[in-house]
């Protein structure tokens, strides 16, 4: 059986929440909430990275990473 809590908020967040989540469960809205949050740091991270680095250290690193993983190997 899954177990469920309580997340104590202020009145008028939760209001504000309950027009965004429309008809879908507390869980999927918040977990959506999370995955995008998620999704739009690390592409905000990538931009930052693009306008910091040229195209050459970009590809370095690309390479880089590709090559870390194909000889990366659990023991």
């Amino acid at each position: 059986m899954k177990k469920y809590v309580t997340i104590s908020v202020l009145r008028e967040v939760k209001e504000l929440l309950e027009k965004e989540k429309k008809n879908r469960d507390w869980s999927e809205f918040l977990l959506e909430l999370y995955r995008e949050a998620k999704l739009y740091r690390a592409k905000s991270a990538f931009e930052e990275l693009r306008r910091l680095l040229d195209e050459k250290e970009l590809e370095n690193i690309i390479r880089s990473s590709e090559e870390f993983r194909r000889r990366f190997k659990f023991r």
